[in-house]
């Protein structure tokens, strides 16, 4: 009887044990209804405006592959350097947005404007640099993807459909800057509609001029991969247009927009201090996204249908990574205000459930990507092979999201806090130190499948899941970077 005691009492403390774990998970990584109406109310608008531009995306790149596979696949390899461009204005602007964050949370309206002005100078020295390159190098550039065989394509054709794409959408990089500056002050600032409604209508006039320009409706001239840069380029100008007008005349929520041009100048000490915390952000954004494109280079050593593939693969795998990106840039948002008004408890509880939110929820988009693999590259007008691949490119992408969603957020979480080096060293030196050296390594001296290639680089990011979990739960990230 003592034994059959002794034994009903271990059970139920072990029961009262996991009980009490479960409860503390709750707690610990789900929120309250308030919680989550608090972050939607920021995630939800950016969600929608990246949704409709990747879906524009996804309808541009429909329409450029119904015209043929080598003109797809010149587009798709301009994107990825016009790529490299994007995530270094991205880089440039996060290090000065970091102290936007804050100087909001302190209602610091003339930092505000510093950092603006510093965003100014920043992306139009990026700008400048970008061009100069595209101008001189972007053949070169485009011949690097072009090295693998041909795979029953015209090699030639798409360095001409590319190189005639790229020329078009250098006209774009001005208008793509000042969205930006303007979007990223904004949303660092707490407003994420109005950036929402001018993408929602840029992303309107570009359908509309794809539609027109790519096939020559209506008596416009086909133009076919020029059409479609037209359409971008002045989609973008549009964007710009609402923006800035919005910003300007709506100073009552604005106010640091009042004198914002007076003066370009920004104070030394200010301009370094900005810097040298922006600085590891830049060349990480502009490593990171090198690394990206190197990837994608040792990939396409196997062919021109793996060019065309993953173009397709990743098409679709952007239109629904806006979950965890937007979720990311909540955490930028609502961590960084925390931070900044010193609530430090409040802001490690956020986090924690941010990004319980985003990896949950990227389990069921997971799964609506992989029910939908086997459709969508249907869509296309190619080769057999080309769809096969695309398939299997977007099951690993699924396969592998909710490990994305996680890196997304830790990613944010150390940039809030300003830890800026630490996320250089988690990003872009991990990417360029183990992911471009295994696919470098797999493609070229293996005769393995490009899909277990590419397999493979997800699988090591296992790694950096590890460290990014670790240096969350120490909370190295919590500190307050614009003084008290």
């Amino acid at each position: 009887m003592n034994r059959l005691r002794q034994i009903a009492a271990e059970v139920i403390g072990t029961e009262c044990e996991v009980i009490f774990m479960l409860e503390r998970a709750k707690k610990r990584f789900i929120g309250d209804k308030a919680f989550y109406s608090m972050v939607l109310a920021v995630a939800v608008p950016i969600m929608i405006q990246n949704g409709i531009t990747n879906f524009v995306g996804l309808l541009d790149n429909i329409m450029v592959g119904q015209v043929g596979t080598e003109q797809m696949s010149g587009v798709a390899i301009v994107n990825q350097l016009m790529m490299v461009y994007y995530l270094c204005v991205f880089g440039g602007l996060a290090g000065a947005g970091i102290f936007t964050a804050q100087y909001f949370g302190q209602k610091d309206q003339e930092g505000i404007r510093q950092t603006f002005r510093y965003k100014f100078w920043m992306a139009l020295i990026l700008t400048a640099g970008a061009l100069l390159l595209f101008l001189t190098a972007g053949g070169g550039l485009i011949q690097m993807y072009l090295s693998g065989s041909s795979d029953g394509g015209d090699l030639e054709a798409a360095l001409r459909y590319g190189s005639s794409y790229l020329r078009v959408m250098l006209f774009g990089l001005p208008a793509f800057m000042m969205v930006q500056i303007y979007v990223s002050t904004l949303r660092e600032c707490g407003e994420t509609v109005v950036p929402m409604k001018a993408g929602i209508a840029a992303v309107f006039v570009n359908l509309c001029l794809n539609y027109l320009l790519i096939y020559g409706k209506f008596g416009l001239p086909a133009l076919g991969v020029v059409g479609a840069a037209v359409a971008t380029v002045v989609s973008r100008y549009v964007e710009a247009a609402i923006v800035i007008l919005w910003t300007h005349t709506h100073r009552e929520k604005n106010p640091y927009i009042e004198g914002i041009y007076r003066t370009l100048k920004v104070p030394g000490h200010l301009a370094a201090k900005y810097f040298v915390k922006g600085a590891p952000l830049l060349i990480n954004e502009t490593m990171w996204s090198a690394g990206m494109a190197m990837l994608t280079q040792c990939y396409s050593v196997r062919g021109l249908s793996v060019i065309a593939g993953l173009n397709i693969a990743n098409t679709i795998n952007n239109v629904f990574n806006v979950v965890f990106i937007a979720m990311g840039d909540a955490v930028a948002i609502i961590i960084g205000q925390l931070l900044g008004a010193g609530k430090m408890k409040e802001a490690r509880d956020t986090d924690n459930k941010i990004i319980a939110f985003s990896v949950f929820t990227c389990i069921g988009v997971a799964l609506l990507m992989v029910f939908i693999a086997p459709l969508f590259p249907r869509i296309y007008n190619t080769t057999d092979d080309v769809k096969a691949l695309a398939v299997q490119f977007i099951v690993a992408q699924a396969i592998f999201m909710p490990q994305a969603a996680f890196m997304h957020a830790a990613y944010f979480t150390l940039r809030s806090g300003g830890k800026t080096i630490v996320t250089f060293l988690f990003d872009s030196v991990f990417v360029w130190c183990v992911s471009v050296p295994v696919a470098y390594a797999l493609s070229r001296f293996t005769a393995i499948p490009v899909i277990a290639i590419f397999a493979m680089v997800q699988i090591a990011d296992w790694i950096k899941c590890v460290i990014g979990f670790v240096l969350v739960k120490k909370g190295v990230w919590l500190q307050n970077i614009v003084g008290a």
